[in-house]
């Protein structure tokens, strides 16, 4: 894990799942995977916001990058993971949004967070939108 992620990582779990710098007044979760190839657990913070039903939704944005971030892989390879929101943990399943579903999820976080929309035009990939839905525990 690259010391940025660590040091937000450390700042939420210290803060009851707020952080600051760049991610202020952001909704954030922290993702829990497995690697795919590694098979090590992964911790990654993440921008999110509510979903319906108790689902919240992630973006695979990786700042516009050309690729998908590592985590989106681990998601899709094992779908069942857990994420942090504030102190608590919660087991979620990762479904990725496809077609009207995730064209609106995407403008709103588009219209609410418009560093979204720089990362979408920096890259010609199309942005997973993913949502992590509620499963018992």
């Amino acid at each position: 894990m690259n010391e940025f992620n660590a040091a937000i990582i450390e700042e939420f779990r210290a803060n009851e799942g707020k952080v600051g710098g760049p991610f202020e007044g952001a909704p954030m979760v922290l993702l829990h995977t497995v690697g795919a190839k590694s098979g090590e657990p992964r911790v990654t913070p993440l921008v999110s916001r509510p979903g319906e039903g108790g689902a919240v939704v992630i973006f695979a944005s990786a700042a516009g990058a050309d690729h998908h971030p590592a985590w989106f892989h681990n998601l899709v390879a094992a779908p069942e993971v857990e994420i942090e929101i504030g102190t608590e943990r919660r087991p979620v399943t990762a479904r990725v949004a496809e077609g009207d579903e995730r064209s609106v999820i995407w403008e709103a976080q588009k219209a609410d967070a418009p560093g979204f929309a720089e990362y979408e035009a920096k890259t010609d990939r199309v942005i997973p939108v993913v949502l992590l839905e509620p499963r018992p525990a």
